[in-house]
């Protein structure tokens, strides 16, 4: 998975500013879409925790001419309890942070998981956009997560759905792992 750290301050606040303006472009014409085939779906990971979908944003079809699944967590700071679903609720107003990223086709949005870390499944029209993407999200997200708890997992070439569909797609990867906090093993 290579190293990970987020981009330069001033990089990565452009990059959402951009965003954010992009983003209520693509509002205003609808093309955001919320379906609701796959909530309530639980993803299962390799270190053992599971996830339980409680949105999805799509773009368009949401389908990438060069995809990428794009795995991202964090563990907020301060989030305990019922104050869990008071974010969720939140959350949405957060869509305008990432949808309008060159690249953004889908998102999962999953609850947090047994050890309090929420998780953004997503596919991605290019690996190296995912990467652009995760790495500013980053600024944003440490203004509200725990320290050391972000991390992101780039699969080039994979169609997210098609991972959570046959999770030994990914065995080429890396080894197995039962750290991998990222490694889908399940959907229901």
């Amino acid at each position: 998975m290579g190293e990970q750290r987020p981009l330069a301050p001033g990089e990565a606040w452009r990059a959402v500013a951009a965003c954010f303006l992009a983003s209520f472009a693509l509002l205003a014409r609808h093309h955001v879409h919320l379906p609701k085939d796959r909530l309530g779906m639980w993803l299962r990971f390799a270190d053992g925790t599971s996830g339980r979908v409680y949105r999805e944003t799509r773009l368009g079809s949401g389908s990438a001419k060069d995809p990428c699944t794009l795995v991202v967590t964090f563990r907020l700071r301060l989030v305990r309890g019922p104050a869990h679903s008071l974010f969720r609720a939140e959350s949405l107003l957060n869509t305008p942070l990432f949808v309008g990223f060159p690249g953004f086709t889908s998102k999962l949005w999953l609850a947090h998981d047994e050890r309090d870390r929420y998780r953004g499944v997503y596919e991605w029209d290019g690996a190296e956009r995912a990467e652009d993407y995760a790495r500013s999200l980053w600024r944003v997200l440490e203004l509200v997560s725990v320290p050391g708890s972000i991390h992101y997992a780039v699969l080039p070439g994979l169609r997210r759905d098609d991972v959570i569909a046959d999770p030994g797609l990914v065995a080429e990867l890396a080894p197995h792992d039962a750290t991998e906090w990222w490694r889908i093993q399940a959907g229901t």
